[in-house]
């Protein structure tokens, strides 16, 4: 638990609110905005949703793990979705007349809302639910989860308070285009992750080999060759590496930053850094391989 409290309070919160922060839109908008204790109530269903996700991931281990191309679709539709409250946002503040309030909010809405985030991990949670995986307890797995919850939490709050100030004055039109954009680069991440928008350049990958403890020198007589990428808060360093086609090669992921990239996808599978990847002989083209949450991509050179 104290693992994930600090996970949260000193990696998570940034990224938990930038990724699942314009849920909170659909909350930000006329009496829904005015109510404070919906708030509470959306960090209710956080918590709720993650306890009960790291006792399945601590119980059962990754199969219960979402996919890479599952989680992409979740984000071009958790995307949409903000940009849809962004978009109800902009309409409110675009003039004086406002449609009625409603007499009664829907107080269900906020902790699904808040249930709703954990099918949007952040680079930061597939670090946690690696934890909780690891763990082999259901009781350990609940607790990590629980703590980075917990760690994220004031910055959730903080979030809901300044949404609910902003929604009743001027500056609404501004927070719904920032919430657009948000949006709008989640959808786009999502599609990133999913390969939808790949460079025709790249070939269909072959299968990957499970990863393996260490790298093989090159140097040494029938060695299989190697390169390496070191994962970075900004990306993949370097983010474009030559290999030999027709011939397999590891790729050996080094980590030197805690954040989105210590999760990688490639060749359809999730792999932690640091790792090694053995890559069956590869046709000649781009190999694109991608960070947990999509936003980071490099990409291997076979020639």
């Amino acid at each position: 638990m104290a693992g994930g409290v600090a996970a949260g309070l000193v990696a998570g919160a940034a990224t938990c609110t930038a990724t699942q922060g314009g849920l909170l839109m659909g909350l930000a908008d006329g009496r829904h905005g005015r109510d404070r204790a919906l708030v509470g109530w959306f960090l209710a269903g956080r918590l709720v949703s993650y306890t009960l996700a790291g006792a399945l991931l601590g119980l059962l281990g990754s199969a219960v793990s979402l996919p890479p191309q599952a989680r992409a679709a979740l984000l071009v539709a958790a995307g949409l979705t903000v940009a849809g409250f962004a978009v109800r946002l902009l309409r409110r503040g675009h003039g004086a007349c406002a449609a009625p309030e409603p007499a009664t909010p829907p107080r269900y809405r906020a902790p699904l809302l808040g249930a709703a985030t954990v099918l949007l991990p952040c680079g930061v949670t597939l670090s946690v639910e690696m934890l909780a995986i690891s763990s082999g307890s259901p009781l350990a797995g609940a607790a990590a989860m629980a703590g980075f919850v917990a760690g994220t939490a004031p910055a959730f709050a903080l979030l809901g308070y300044v949404l609910r100030r902003v929604s009743r004055t001027r500056l609404a039109r501004l927070a719904g285009v920032v919430a657009l954009a948000a949006g709008l680069w989640t959808a786009g991440s999502g599609v990133s992750l999913g390969g939808w928008a790949a460079t025709a350049a790249t070939p269909a990958a072959a299968p990957v080999a499970a990863p393996v403890a260490a790298p093989v020198a090159a140097a040494e007589p029938g060695a299989v060759p190697s390169v390496t990428v070191w994962a970075t808060r900004e990306g993949y360093r370097p983010a474009m590496v030559e290999a030999r086609a027709g011939e397999p090669v590891d790729v050996v992921f080094k980590l030197l930053d805690r954040g989105c990239t210590g999760t990688v996808v490639i060749g359809g599978r999730d792999v932690s850094v640091p790792a090694t990847v053995r890559l069956p002989p590869q046709p000649p083209g781009l190999l694109r391989y991608v960070c947990g949450m999509g936003m980071y991509a490099g990409f291997i050179n076979f020639s």
